[in-house]
């Protein structure tokens, strides 16, 4: 179970992480539902990043997986082609969403967007290691 209490945690440490390399980011934490338990759009952050760093925290939850590493299998010919038209729209297969775990089980995902992909991997990457 992912609390509020870790969501802010998590927030945090990601917030410092986007603070450390300049990039200002909205930083969306999901629960094991994949349901929002807490968002945070950094000041000068873009508007349209809230969806994407939803939908990213969605993706990586809905699948227990990166979205990096699902963006590497969605491409013409890979195993996921096309699945970013799965779940109405909800699917991101770009870099920034990470699952979060507890004793090996899968219980939440933090998604991250504002940068380029390499930074949001990053700050998710900061905020996924506080939890």
């Amino acid at each position: 179970m992912v609390t509020l209490k870790d969501a802010k945690r998590i927030i945090e440490a990601a917030e410092m992480k986007a603070k450390e390399i300049g990039q200002p980011m909205n930083i969306a934490v999901a629960d094991g539902g994949g349901n929002i338990v807490a968002h945070v759009r950094m000041d000068k952050a873009w508007i349209g990043s809230i969806d994407i760093s939803q939908k990213k925290a969605f993706t990586s939850r809905a699948f227990d997986i990166a979205t990096k590493d699902l963006a590497t299998h969605s491409q013409s010919g890979g195993q996921f082609f096309g699945i970013h038209a799965s779940n109405g729209g909800k699917i991101m297969i770009f870099a920034g969403g990470i699952p979060l775990k507890k004793n090996g089980e899968v219980v939440g995902a933090i998604g991250v967007s504002g940068g380029s992909g390499e930074q949001d991997h990053a700050v998710a990457e900061a905020g996924a290691a506080a939890f």
